[in-house]
């Protein structure tokens, strides 16, 4: 029991420092773009397209964004999605430790009570959606 706990405290203390960081994933991301795509980065719904594109011309398919040395990129990409969803219709990031079967378990999600939504598997699907309107879909219809 001891382990668990002890685990589940890393886990938080990792989360929490991952959302301190995000202004710094934030501005990695964005630096990916070219400047004069980085003005249309502005968090609104039609910047998701932007992204998409940017998912798309970066990432085959799914295994591609998985790959290990990909993990930093996908993890920026998703940090930005998500403060688009964020902005667009509240909550807060959380993270679930409490339950494995959680479909997003210990995984940064969005959440406002009633939704959640993980970013993280929203950039994957993407990928394997292929149709560069998949995020901006979700965003609408969440």
């Amino acid at each position: 029991r001891e382990n668990v706990d002890a685990s589940m405290q890393k886990s938080r203390e990792e989360f929490e420092y991952w959302l301190a960081s995000m202004d710094d994933f934030l501005e990695m991301f964005i630096s990916e773009f070219p400047e004069e795509e980085q003005c249309l980065l502005d968090y609104s719904p039609e910047s998701l397209e932007v992204v998409e594109k940017w998912i798309l011309s970066n990432y085959e398919d799914t295994r591609a964004a998985l790959k290990k040395s990909e993990i930093q990129r996908v993890n920026n990409a998703a940090c930005y999605v998500g403060e688009v969803f964020r902005k667009s219709h509240g909550g807060k990031w959380s993270i679930r430790l409490d339950d494995p079967k959680f479909a997003f378990y210990a995984l940064p999600v969005l959440t406002d009570g009633k939704k959640t939504e993980c970013p993280l598997s929203l950039v994957t699907a993407s990928t394997d959606r292929r149709t560069g309107t998949y995020l901006r879909m979700v965003l609408e219809n969440y």
